[in-house]
């Protein structure tokens, strides 16, 4: 296949190819401003050609296997559409992401999420491609007694939740309107290996204990996440892009159980502990502005649509995330390749 993936050198990005350059074969054209990830990140999973918006063919004229990288952003609307020519399918991941930033700059999280989706849609509906995945969280439906699911009333209570509720009306209505075969993917909270840039909880406590540093919770962390490992999320990216007749559907990925911030504190001790980091301070701080309290969900839907469901446990899944991060700071640092 012919893969457009936005904010390719992110955590995401990156991940979903490796997994298609390792099954080979695959064509992937990646568009990334660099606000999160870098050229280091995607170099560290496959070599690459990094080349001007100028420079850009239709991609059923890319020899196969080639991964191309474009620096560039998804509110530019011209090279949205020249990029996505001859493209199979868009993975959209790139994003303003977080309810902290979009809390303090509502009006840029709007323009990134908003204009940029509808850019992106734009370019993949003139340009014919066959489907379009877009990178969505729990955050669209706000506060409500979980799990949840695909048919709860949404209402978000953070401008970040309302931005990715924006994607996803316009994915439905571009699917409605247009025949553009969107599907939206609403991710629990991502963890995993090549994380090293995230803001996410899990991450930033694991950076925190490597540094000596103490771990800070917003509240009595009795607020609840469901924490889906990254490999898990990739094959439902790919089952999202590549199996029939779910034009227009939205799907719960994540694991369907619930942990609280305490709770995954008491599983990631032990993991650093085994590593020789410790010991852990935790301090409670004041609760966080837009946070929602309890968030878990119901993936019966992608398991009935998708055959897809989670594999990874979390105790494993923690286990590999910091020897990962471990194993990355005892490395020199890589340049880049292009």
């Amino acid at each position: 296949m012919r893969w457009i993936v936005t904010g390719g050198c992110g955590f995401i990005g990156t991940s979903l190819i490796r997994n298609l350059v390792e099954e080979g074969g695959h064509t992937i054209r990646v568009i990334d401003n660099f606000c999160a990830g870098t050229r280091n990140d995607l170099s560290a999973v496959c070599g690459f050609t990094e080349i001007g918006s100028g420079d850009m063919k239709p991609m059923d004229r890319m020899p196969a296997g080639k991964v191309e990288l474009i620096d560039g952003d998804v509110i530019d609307g011209p090279l949205a559409f020249k990029a996505c020519a001859g493209a199979d399918a868009v993975v959209h991941l790139a994003a303003n992401t977080g309810v902290e930033p979009s809390v303090e700059d509502p009006a840029l999280d709007c323009t990134v999420n908003v204009f940029g989706t509808l850019n992106m849609l734009e370019a993949a509906r003139h340009n014919r491609v066959g489907r379009f995945v877009f990178a969505s969280s729990g955050a669209p439906i706000g506060e409500c007694d979980p799990p949840i699911h695909e048919e709860l009333a949404p209402h978000p209570v953070s401008p970040y939740g309302a931005s990715k509720l924006a994607g996803e009306g316009y994915c439905s209505a571009y699917f409605w309107s247009f025949g553009l075969e969107t599907v939206a993917l609403r991710f629990g909270n991502v963890y995993g290996p090549g994380s090293g840039h995230k803001s996410s909880v899990v991450a930033k406590f694991i950076r925190k204990a490597m540094a000596g540093e103490t771990l800070e919770i917003f509240g009595d962390g009795q607020q609840t996440r469901d924490f889906i490992f990254i490999e898990d999320l990739v094959r439902a990216v790919r089952r999202a892009a590549t199996v029939n007749d779910i034009g227009g559907e939205t799907f719960q990925i994540a694991t369907s159980a619930e942990t609280t911030v305490c709770e995954l504190v008491e599983r990631l001790i032990p993991a650093l502990a085994e590593a020789g980091i410790g010991p852990v301070e935790l301090r409670h701080t004041t609760p966080r502005v837009g946070d929602v309290q309890r968030n878990f969900s119901d993936t019966s839907k992608a398991r009935r649509m998708l055959d897809w469901q989670s594999e990874m446990r979390l105790n494993d899944g923690l286990r590999r995330t910091v020897e990962w991060f471990v194993h990355q700071a005892s490395r020199p640092s890589l340049s880049a390749t292009g």
